[in-house]
């Protein structure tokens, strides 16, 4: 074990697309490295006789596809990890699935290797799968393919068939920025130049597979990268000590080194590097440790550390890669999460730039993104993030979005330069401010926001509402969904993108009107909760008050006052809300008026007796 301790470390992973051999792939590689104990090798005959797909041979996929699923389908669902060594270097091998439903698990295992072997059956040549995940091993930076053409056996070892293969990726990787391709002739489920070379394919003359793994020069990123370490914890155990917790990301840091805070840029000197098992002089890229500084300096979770004479970008917005992994359609406008280093901050794809089409490379124009797809797009986040370019540093360039209602992750973002638009403007400060506008009207400036189907009777308690405040000398502003796609809005459609870039731009007419003094009524749809949420935390607390005119869809259709239903139900109207496109009922609304049996006046009481509660209104 100590042995393997003092080894070179090699990152890898297999690629490709589904049935093209990839866990057979590695359970040869297990088996012909010894790393297969006799009660395993028992277990794996037997499994092989139960789920094997090579009728009385063994069957080595078994070694790698653990999940029931997986054995009972023959293929990989999650990505399994193994270790292995042999005498020359140690290895920690991800096998990723193939499907196109799993490519969120590729992209997984993608992220943390230094090699792909990319696997393409000799039957069926480069497919678009094929592509698909060397697209998304360049993006992840890496830089060294094997182009492992597998099955060469069900092809009769056919050199030609080989050359063919070789020559159409080679040409399609040509746009990528790989720095080597090596092709070998394989099979993996014989064995064929996978660890011994094969008296099969006598024309080829190359090394095999293994010792390819075991003598190819990989320069770590993380050690050739200028130091970057993000805060995890601040330690304070008592008042004699403070330190700044978190692993090193890249680089290294030396007792006496000139760091500083890559926000700020305030800057201090390292007084000692602690660990559990005592101090460093020098912490390296991947070592957990406690940095303590000379000075008090303002430091947070999150926070980069960094050298002062390199820092990183700090901005709040970029252009980046994005690989959308979510069912759910990516829609420009909406609100996520945005994960880099320990930074977790609400970010808005604020357009996409194109999409990439990976059989031709074309650029292609994109208002959403569907499952699996690839495009640049241009990000905000609500404040600054520190962050390196993912080509010069993928430990601070790599992100991830979530969704803020499912936590799921919904994509992977490689950022690649800054965006100084906003960096470079700030925020006219005046002397009369919003305080001093609501004064001089002696009232509270709010926005009350109307959502429901078409046809709840939003805009008529709205109207109903305003009337009363305007009768008691109070100043307001009404803005309903018909009025403003005449105007501000009339460029966009019905989609669900539009509609986020509807409720979006609404948002934020609503945050000036109300910077102005006023009490604004807005009477929209809006179907999406994600947008609600999105302009509720563009104000202040109390300034956005959500009422949900709550009225069933077979009243609204009954109502149907501009004939929408009807031309929705013959056709007419496509993603027409509560029909063919989703209405997402508020969780959390400060009022919820149930309809049924009243009139708009007696839903107006309601509000404005909560506006009197809130003293808003008298």
């Amino acid at each position: 074990m100590l042995a393997d301790q003092n080894k070179s470390f090699l990152r890898f992973l297999t690629c490709g697309s589904v049935d093209d051999g990839k866990s057979t792939l590695i359970g040869r590689l297990l088996f012909e490295s010894q790393r297969i104990y006799e009660d395993q090798l028992v277990t794996l005959e037997s499994d092989s006789r139960r789920f094997g797909t090579t009728g009385d041979e063994i069957d080595y996929a078994l070694l790698v596809d653990g999940l029931d699923d997986e054995r009972q389908q023959g293929i990989t669902i999650d990505v399994a990890y193994r270790f292995f060594t042999t005498s020359v270097r140690a290895f920690m091998v991800a096998d990723t699935p193939g499907h196109e439903q799993y490519t969120r698990n590729m992209a997984t295992g993608a992220s943390n290797s230094d090699v792909a072997i990319l696997l393409i059956d000799a039957r069926k040549g480069v497919l678009p799968q094929t592509k698909r995940h060397a697209v998304i091993c360049s993006l992840l930076g890496i830089r060294h393919i094997v182009l492992a053409v597998n099955k060469i056996d069900l092809v009769g070892y056919d050199r030609a068939i080989f050359d063919q293969i070789v020559a159409d990726f080679s040409s399609f990787a040509s746009q990528l920025s790989f720095a080597s391709i090596m092709p070998i002739p394989i099979s993996a489920r014989y064995g064929d130049n996978v660890v011994t070379p094969s008296d099969n394919i006598s024309w080829y003359q190359g090394v095999t597979l293994l010792r390819y793994l075991e003598t190819i020069d990989i320069k770590s990123h993380h050690e050739a990268a200028p130091f970057r370490m993000a805060v995890q914890w601040v330690n304070r155990p008592n008042l004699d000590f403070r330190g700044y917790s978190g692993t090193v990301a890249s680089g290294a840091v030396t007792v006496g080194d000139k760091i500083a805070v890559a926000e700020s840029g305030r800057a201090s000197t390292v007084k000692s590097l602690v660990t559990f098992d005592g101090n460093l002089d020098q912490a390296r890229a991947g070592e957990a440790v406690t940095i303590t500084l000379t000075d008090e300096v303002d430091i947070a979770r999150g926070d980069v550390l960094c050298p002062p004479d390199d820092r990183p970008s700090v901005a709040d917005q970029f252009s980046a890669h994005l690989l959308w992994m979510s069912e759910d359609a990516l829609l420009p406008g909406r609100q996520y999460l945005l994960r880099v280093g320990m930074r977790l901050v609400p970010a808005t794809i604020t357009s996409i730039k194109h999409k990439l089409d990976i059989e031709r490379f074309e650029h292609l124009a994109a208002t959403q993104l569907s499952m699996n797809e690839i495009a640049v797009c241009n990000l905000s986040t609500a404040s600054p993030i520190a962050f390196d370019a993912y080509k010069d540093n993928p430990e601070t360039g790599g992100f991830i979005l979530i969704d803020r209602f499912t936590n799921a992750t919904v994509a992977v973002g490689m950022i690649d330069f800054a965006l100084r638009r906003a960096t470079n403007i700030h925020q006219q400060h005046t002397t009369v401010d919003q305080e001093a506008r609501a004064r001089i009207k002696s009232q509270k400036p709010c926005v009350l926001w109307f959502t429901g189907l078409s046809g709840s009777g939003k805009s008529s308690i709205s109207d109903v509402v305003e009337k009363r405040l305007h009768a008691r000398g109070y100043h307001t502003y009404g803005l309903d969904g018909d009025n403003v796609r005449h105007g501000l809005n009339r460029d966009l459609g019905f989609t669900d993108a539009d509609r986020v870039e509807n409720v979006r731009r609404i948002g934020e007419v609503s945050r000036l009107f109300v910077d102005a003094g006023l009490i604004v009524l807005c009477s929209f749809i809006s179907p999406f909760e994600a947008e609600r949420r999105m302009i509720r935390e563009r104000m202040k607390e109390d300034e956005f008050i959500e009422i949900f005119v709550d009225t069933p869809i077979e009243e609204c259709m009954r109502r149907d006052p501009k004939g929408l239903y009807a031309k929705a139900q013959r056709g007419e109207i496509k993603n027409f809300t509560g029909f063919d496109s989703p209405y997402e009922t508020p969780s959390a609304p400060e009022l919820h008026l149930r309809t049924t049996g009243k009139s708009a006046e007696e839903l107006a009481d309601e509000v404005l007796g909560y506006l009197r509660m809130k003293s808003i209104a008298i």
